[in-house]
């Protein structure tokens, strides 16, 4: 008898600390704002690989889309920089293509790798020292 008043105690006593961590973990608000950052870091990504690339209907899987098929993608805090990894194509004939994206803290273009054989792009950065494409 003294043993099953203890376990009861000990699973009620666990049942309320778990839930107490899961109130606290849900009312964080530091893992929402960490969140919209990297929500507007990857959205400010997407607009310069189109800048980048200079296609208008170009399918991206990156951190907000990801797709386990085409590979892995990752957006990380650099200091007071971001780096995001992705993958585009201008359409279905086309194959994907894994680019890197080194963006400031204002979001701007620190630099960008990008694999590619596109003739256009790869005169582009030929001038562009922010830009680099591998075969």
């Amino acid at each position: 008898m003294n043993h099953r008043v203890g376990r009861i105690a000990f699973v009620f006593s666990i049942g309320l600390l778990v839930a107490y961590l899961s109130y606290e973990w849900i009312t964080n608000p530091a893992g929402r704002v960490e969140r919209e950052l990297q929500v507007a870091v990857v959205e400010s990504s997407r607009e310069l690989i189109t800048a980048v690339v200079g296609a208008n209907n170009l399918e991206i899987v990156d951190p907000l889309s990801p797709n386990r098929k085409v590979g892995k993608v990752y957006i990380y805090p650099e200091g007071d920089s971001w780096a995001v990894s992705g993958y585009y194509r201008r359409g279905e004939a086309d194959r994907w293509h894994p680019y890197l994206m080194q963006l400031r803290a204002d979001h701007s273009l620190r630099s960008a790798q990008l694999q590619d054989t596109n003739s256009e792009l790869l005169e582009r950065a030929a001038s562009d020292p922010l830009l680099e494409i591998g075969r």
